[in-house]
């Protein structure tokens, strides 16, 4: 574990320390200190190569993405969980079909379903395609959370005149906060760190997400790429994930085991 944990923190303290060099200072000394510890790449990063947009871009479609496929999803678990429904296994071996489905096999199809929509190269298009492939594995994740909540509670939220909204969103959900919990850190490093479908689906500059931004500066800028600047971009990039991580990672350890459990 200790070695392990060097192979992966390592590379991220050499990458936050050459994030306030110089392109000169990293091919001159890649391991040491700066000379002068400023921000002037992560500025020049987030103006000037419009690092800053793309963030905003991300979190926008992050954020609704996110908040979409929970509430939908969740919906979606409580129902094949908790009633017995014509064709409800169906549905959820279909929803268990979508985790096995690669990514790539549907690029085509749905470059021209958005297309036709009239949301291709658009960050309602995009949201809407995050929330596509987001909901299988958020609805197989909650499924276990419902089913194994106890009935008695539900049976009496009905007997005090709750309704089937009220009685979901008041009793049942609070109670599945654990798992809901889980799954959106899980679906949030997924969709934060999202490469094909973006770069896929959405060409126009002024809608970049970060991961594609990142690539397209590292191609663009060529032999001539500005590797303090680079680094700041990728500190940019990642620092929200792990703050997102560090700040929820018991929630996410103490409901994994459970969440998977049946």
């Amino acid at each position: 574990m200790g070695i392990w944990s060097l192979v992966v923190i390592l590379p991220m303290i050499w990458t936050l320390v050459g994030s306030f060099k110089t392109t000169k200072e990293i091919f001159a000394s890649p391991f040491g200190l700066p000379a002068e510890w400023n921000f002037d790449n992560y500025v020049s990063a987030w103006v000037d190569n419009a690092f800053g947009q793309m963030f905003v871009n991300t979190v926008i479609v992050v954020g609704v993405s996110l908040v979409a496929v929970m509430i939908l999803g969740a919906m979606c678990a409580y129902v094949l969980a908790r009633f017995s429904l014509p064709g409800s296994r169906i549905i959820y071996y279909l929803m268990l079909a979508g985790l096995t489905f690669p990514v790539f096999l549907a690029i085509v199809p749905l470059f021209f379903i958005l297309q036709g929509m009239g949301l291709l190269n658009t960050l309602p298009g995009l949201i809407l395609t995050y929330v596509a492939f987001a909901l299988p594995f958020t609805v197989f994740f909650l499924f276990s959370f419902f089913k194994s909540l106890p009935y008695e509670i539900q049976e009496a939220a009905y007997v005090d005149g709750a309704s089937e909204w009220r009685t979901f969103f008041q009793v049942m959900l609070p109670m599945a906060r654990p798992g809901m919990a889980a799954v959106a850190i899980m679906n949030f490093l997924g969709l934060w760190n999202q490469f094909l479908l973006p770069i896929s689906l959405n060409t126009n500059k002024e809608n970049y997400v970060l991961s594609q931004g990142m690539a397209s500066y590292a191609s663009s800028a060529g032999y001539a790429l500005d590797f303090g600047q680079m680094f700041a971009a990728v500190m940019i990039t990642i620092i929200p994930v792990l703050i997102v991580y560090v700040l929820f990672q018991r929630q996410l350890q103490g409901s994994v085991s459970q969440g998977t459990s049946k």
